[in-house]
């Protein structure tokens, strides 16, 4: 840890809040896991671009600003905020809530503010097979108690060990054996913030034996608030046998946002993890960390990104796919269309343990350079201690085939026109594995929209 990072404010204000919420929390084994975590985030400090990991995402800019960090547990919405998220939720209706509002197009709603879950904005499923509740509310759960804090790794990762010490809010959503949720289910995440402020929600997700899900998470926040607003969240996802869990996140904020994102998942026998991951031009500075462990056999795990990058923004997804026993299949297919003057990582790990044999497991990272002040960094891993596997990666980086282009200008196809239909050709190709028509269209549609102008 340097002396600079002791020195920040940021810092500071961290050690001085951890002590509130530690004190609020009265759940003993949660609060001893708090400590724990703020221990390992104290010896790691924050990273910096010498750790390897962090290397092309500076997170200096970042903890170099002072936010206000919420201790409080038990924070309420205020009757105005609420009107104020229920006003910018109205003015997103022609892009978001027509693809997705439940009465409309299949889908239920969940409001947070702040982290706060709203009941008044939101649309829940009426399903005894179902449990959907704030991760405090949760503490007394059996299932709280069997997985929390027991799937992320916190080990050599400050950020999540910060959120396991000091988050204050998040959502506990456990879908009951044999139950098939009729609809997604829609996250909406509202944030609003009248300074600069530090978020840090934790979220819980278990789908028990034979059940399955869709969980769409998206984000709104006010495009006139200039306050630098910095999440810095978790997710901890269980599925059991044969359980089923598409998980998508649909990330386009404002500048002002700046997220880091931890999912990590565990899976058993037969299960099936699918995670879309799509990031538009927005926020300034996005950090997608993404584990899975195929902890038995015959265990299939599907991993799609896109990026569409534009101005200064930077997006970094790692990955890391553990396969621990045989007949286990994981697919890994990312593709960036980076413009202006952005950047995108994309580092993708497979670990292919000496117990699992037969391991079918693949990684392919596609990138489109449209712009010359464009960049990308892109690394590929295999681990592979097993002897009877299939396994590939690769990558590609390019700009635009030009003779392509020629080729639809002579058709009488304009140039802009023309490079619309290659991008759309290269981005469809990851979109089109979204197993929901509307929201699969809303995809669409929005790279579209992105690519008008470039």
């Amino acid at each position: 840890m340097t002396t600079k990072q002791l020195e920040s404010p940021l810092y500071e204000s961290l050690q001085a809040q951890f002590e509130i919420v530690s004190l609020q929390d009265q759940h003993e084994a949660t609060k001893a896991y708090r400590t724990q975590a703020m221990e390992t985030f104290r010896a790691l400090g924050f990273p910096s671009i010498k750790n390897e990991e962090w290397r092309f995402a500076n997170v200096l800019p970042l903890v170099k600003t002072t936010y206000e960090v919420s201790a409080d547990k038990n924070a309420q919405i205020s009757e105005e905020t609420l009107a104020h998220a229920q006003s910018l939720i109205a003015a997103h209706k022609e892009d978001i809530l027509p693809k997705l509002k439940g009465e409309e197009k299949g889908a239920y709603r969940l409001v947070t503010i702040n982290g706060v879950f709203s009941k008044e904005l939101s649309f829940l499923p009426d399903n005894a097979g179902i449990t959907i509740s704030t991760i405090g509310e949760a503490v007394d759960h059996p299932g709280y108690q069997e997985y929390f804090g027991k799937i992320v790794t916190l080990e050599n990762n400050a950020f999540a060990s910060l959120n396991s010490a000091m988050f204050t809010d998040g959502l506990f959503i456990e879908l009951k054996a044999n139950t098939v949720l009729d609809m997604p289910i829609h996250i909406i995440k509202v944030k609003l913030a009248s300074g600069n402020a530090l978020f840090q929600p934790r979220n819980l997700f278990i789908v028990r034996k034979n059940a399955q899900m869709d969980v769409i998470e998206t984000y709104i926040s006010d495009a006139d608030n200039e306050a630098a607003i910095l999440i810095n969240g978790v997710s901890e996802i269980a599925l059991e046998e044969n359980a089923h869990f598409f998980h998508y996140d649909i990330q386009k904020g404002c500048k002002n946002i700046r997220k880091i994102q931890r999912n990590e998942a565990v899976q058993q026998k037969h299960s099936n993890y699918s995670n879309y991951t799509f990031t538009f031009p927005g926020s300034s500075f996005t950090r997608n960390n993404l584990t899975i462990h195929l902890n038995d056999e015959a265990i299939e795990s599907h991993l799609y990104g896109l990026y569409l990058t534009a101005g200064e923004q930077l997006v970094d997804n790692h990955t890391e796919v553990h396969h621990k026993k045989p007949n286990g299949e994981s697919n890994q297919l990312y593709k960036g269309i980076i413009m202006d003057k952005s950047k995108a990582v994309f580092n993708g790990k497979i670990y292919v343990y000496e117990d699992a044999q037969k391991t079918n497991a693949f990684q392919q990272s596609n990138n489109v350079l449209f712009s010359e002040q464009a960049t990308v960094h892109a690394k590929p891993q295999l681990e592979i201690f097993a002897d009877d596997v299939k396994c590939s990666h690769g990558t590609t980086i390019g700009q635009l085939n030009k003779e392509a282009i020629f080729y639809l200008k002579s058709r009488g196809i304009g140039e802009e026109q023309a490079k619309q239909l290659m991008v759309k050709a290269f981005a469809f190709d990851v979109a089109e594995k979204i197993k929901i028509p509307a929201l699969r269209s809303y995809v669409e549609e929005m790279i579209i929209e992105e690519m008008k102008g470039h």
